[in-house]
């Protein structure tokens, strides 16, 4: 009697389709005729999962076989259907070669995406804030002039592989099903240079160092990838080329600190300055800048400059440069200093009942 399809796969009747196709890869892996050679048990399990799988992958096959079993998708190997097959590359890649197993071809293209290369630039702060166009030496593979990257020299074209016949994939018949291999000769492209270009030795691609202009946009961040594309390794045999990523390190100012499109920086002051307030010179990347200080100001306070930080990555609009007040208590008093700050102390009272925050809150103020 036959089994049910849904306990052949071991899966339930809801299962999803990732999940019935994971539970069928694992048994056809299990008992594939190429694994078990001469194992007629095996064959017989794997043509029953296949049969199985080619029911309940298929949506409507499914329906019909929930609602009425076996008799509506046909007895024996009525229910198994090569043509779901075609898609099983997906599943089992060139494992077992399904694609070519029902008469389909397999064979490979020779041409090949390059690979995407790297290169790494240190960048100031002040770049950031302005922009840069920079030059980079790039050291990468080129389609070869000789062969315009075909490999095969002038006049000449490749010819067919005599071992597969074109086919760019070998096939053997393995109990139930014919199994088809890459061709070990050709490497599944059905096709071998036999008249190879003599300036890339077949190649098709030769190494070269040029140097390449960077456009490094303001606003950009520590990390950030410039994306050019069609800049890295030549393709293989006409394949398109590669992309180049520019990866941007922002050193560290020893003035300035960066916070998203917000710059910091901290200017001191005297106790006296603080008091009766000031005039300060804050440098900026435009020139400097005359920052008027109001008397009473605190050590910690901070007073914005608007527009002075970083500029929006291609957008409008910048950041603000926050200048942080630091008030510097003198660490050692001459005799007049001395007389003087105790005069003005005999005068002075320190009144804060005004304020009705408490401890705490008063010092998470100071500290922010």
């Amino acid at each position: 009697m036959k089994r049910d399809y849904y306990e052949v796969l071991g899966v339930s009747r809801t299962c999803t389709e990732q999940e019935l196709k994971s539970s069928y890869r694992k048994l056809a892996m299990q008992y594939h005729p190429d694994r078990n050679p001469g194992d007629k048990s095996a064959e017989e399990k794997f043509k029953e999962a296949s049969e199985a799988y080619s029911v309940l992958s298929d949506e409507n096959k499914r329906a019909q076989y929930d609602r009425f079993g076996h008799q509506a998708v046909g007895g024996g190997m009525g229910g198994f259907d090569p043509s779901t097959f075609q898609d099983l590359s997906e599943i089992f890649g060139d494992l077992f070669g399904f694609g070519d197993a029902f008469g389909g071809s397999r064979r490979r293209s020779r041409a090949q995406r390059g690979a995407d290369l790297r290169a790494d630039i240190t960048i100031e702060l002040k770049d950031v804030i302005t922009g840069k166009t920079t030059e980079i030496p790039v050291r990468k593979t080129e389609a070869c002039d000789s062969c315009r990257g075909s490999g095969v020299a002038n006049g000449k074209q490749p010819q067919t592989c005599s071992a597969c016949g074109g086919r760019g994939q070998l096939r053997y018949q393995q109990g139930f099903f014919s199994v088809a291999r890459t061709c070990g000769t050709c490497s599944g492209t059905g096709q071998v240079i036999t008249d190879p270009c003599k300036t890339c030795r077949g190649e098709g691609r030769m190494i070269r160092e040029h140097r390449m202009q960077v456009e490094i946009p303001p606003g950009v961040e520590d990390g950030t990838r410039i994306r050019y594309q069609g800049e890295g390794e030549a393709g293989i045999f006409g394949g398109p080329s590669g992309d180049l990523y520019v990866v941007l390190t922002v050193k560290e100012d020893s003035f300035y600190a960066r916070e998203g499109n917000n710059l910091h920086c901290m200017v001191s002051i005297s106790l006296p300055q603080a008091a009766l307030g000031t005039e300060v010179t804050v440098p900026t990347f435009e020139g400097d800048y005359k920052l008027k200080i109001p008397p009473g100001v605190q050590s910690g306070q901070q007073i914005p400059i608007r527009n002075k930080g970083v500029p929006v990555l291609r957008g409008r609009g910048r950041g603000d440069l926050i200048v942080h007040v630091e008030v510097q208590i003198p660490k050692k008093l001459n005799q007049r200093q001395r007389e003087l700050l105790e005069e003005l102390a005999s005068i002075t009272e320190v009144d804060d009942k005004h304020d009705k925050r408490t401890f705490f809150e008063r010092m998470k103020a100071r500290l922010q």
